[in-house]
C-alpha cells in the first residue's frame, strides 16, 4: 500500500469533490471571477472542508498557489503570538504571479478569544492583499466580528449513496473486490464521514482479500446492526435474559465498547420510532434512559452493569 488512501484520493479539483454540490458551484462562481471573500466552512469532521478549500486555492491562485497560501492548523497554533507573528508577517508580502494571497485556518473553534479578535483585526487591516479562509466545527465557538466578515458556508454530512459511490471508485483503481454488504457495512459505520469511510475501507483490504461484511467488523470493533435489533426486540418482549446474553456476546466475544453500544441502541430505537414501529410515549421514555446511561458510562461507570440496567428499562 502506498501510503494512506485519505491523502491518495483526495480531490483535487473542486469538480471532483465528492457532495456538496451547491456550495462547489457557488465557489465554482468565485473561481471564474478570479476573486473571493474571506470564507468560512463550518459542519462536522470528515464531510470536504479542507479538501474544498485546498481545492479552491489551487483553482484561484493556479501555478503559483503554493507561494502566495498559508495553512496553520489552530489546534496546534492557537494563541494571540501565532496571529501577530505568523499570520500579519504572510500578509504584509506581496502577491507572487497572484491576485492575492490566501490564509486557510483549520480548527478556528480551537483559536482563544483573544487570538480571535486579533485574528479579527488583521482580516481588516489586510482586504486588499489577502483573503482568509477558516475551517471549524462549530461556529458557534467563533465570535460574531468573525462571523459577519465571512461568507459562511455550512457542510452536511454525506449522503450514503455519495461514500458507497467513492468507495466503490477506490476499490477499482487499488483492485479490490467489494460486496455490497461490505461497503453498506462502512458506510452504516461512517456516519456520513468520508475520512472514516475510506479509512476503514483501506483497514478491510489490509490483508489482501475482498472487501466484505466480515472483514469490515472484524476492523471496526462494534456490533452488528442486526444483532443490536434483535437485542431490543427480545427487550421489548420481556425476554431480559436474551437480550442480556446478546450484549454480552457483542461486548465479550466481539469486544464492542459500552459507548458504541450505547450508540447504536440509539440508532436502531430512533429507526424503529422514525418508521412507525415504536409508539412515541415509549420512544421518549427509551431516550431518557439511554441519555441517563450515556452520562453515566462516561462518567466512569462500568459499561456492562449500566447497559443491562438499559435493557432493563426497555421491558
Amino acid at each position: 500500500m502506498s501510503g494512506p488512501w485519505v491523502e491518495k484520493y483526495r480531490p483535487q479539483k473542486l469538480e471532483d469533490v465528492v457532495g456538496q454540490k451547491q456550495i462547489v458551484a457557488r465557489l465554482e462562481k468565485y473561481v471564474g471571477e478570479g476573486s473571493m471573500p474571506n470564507l468560512m466552512f463550518t459542519g462536522p469532521a470528515g464531510v470536504g472542508k479542507t479538501t474544498t478549500a485546498l481545492a479552491l486555492v489551487k483553482s484561484i491562485l493556479g501555478e503559483y498557489w503554493r507561494q502566495n497560501f498559508l495553512e496553520l492548523n489552530a489546534s496546534d497554533a492557537r494563541g494571540i503570538d501565532t496571529v501577530r507573528d505568523r499570520i500579519k508577517s504572510f500578509c504584509r508580502l506581496k502577491p507572487v504571479g497572484a491576485p492575492f494571497r490566501i490564509i486557510f485556518l483549520d480548527e478556528v473553534d480551537n483559536m482563544t478569544k483573544d487570538a480571535q479578535h486579533a485574528l479579527r483585526r488583521e482580516m481588516e487591516m489586510y482586504t486588499k492583499t489577502a483573503s482568509f479562509i477558516l475551517s471549524c466545527n462549530y461556529s458557534s465557538k467563533i465570535i460574531d466580528p468573525i462571523q459577519s466578515r465571512c461568507a459562511i458556508f455550512r457542510f452536511a454530512p454525506l449522503k450514503a449513496e455519495e461514500i458507497k459511490g467513492r468507495l466503490e471508485y477506490i476499490c477499482e483503481k487499488e483492485g479490490f473486490e467489494a460486496t455490497d454488504e461490505g461497503l453498506d457495512s462502512i458506510v452504516y459505520f461512517a456516519e456520513g464521514d468520508m475520512r472514516k469511510a475510506v479509512n476503514v475501507l483501506q483497514a478491510a483490504t489490509s490483508e489482501g482479500e475482498a472487501v466484505t461484511e466480515d472483514s469490515v467488523y472484524e476492523v471496526v470493533s462494534k456490533a452488528k446492526p442486526q444483532d443490536i435489533g434483535n437485542m431490543i426486540t427480545k427487550a421489548l418482549m420481556g425476554d431480559f435474559m436474551g437480550a442480556r446474553n446478546i450484549l454480552r456476546e457483542t461486548m465479550v466475544l466481539q469486544g464492542t465498547s459500552g459507548e458504541d453500544m450505547v450508540t447504536q441502541i440509539y440508532q436502531d430505537v430512533s429507526k424503529r420510532a422514525i418508521d412507525g414501529k415504536m409508539d412515541p410515549g415509549i420512544y421518549m421514555n427509551l431516550i431518557e434512559a439511554i441519555a441517563e446511561c450515556d452520562f453515566r458510562i462516561r462518567e466512569g461507570a462500568n459499561p456492562r452493569i449500566q447497559l443491562e440496567a438499559l435493557l432493563a428499562q426497555f421491558l
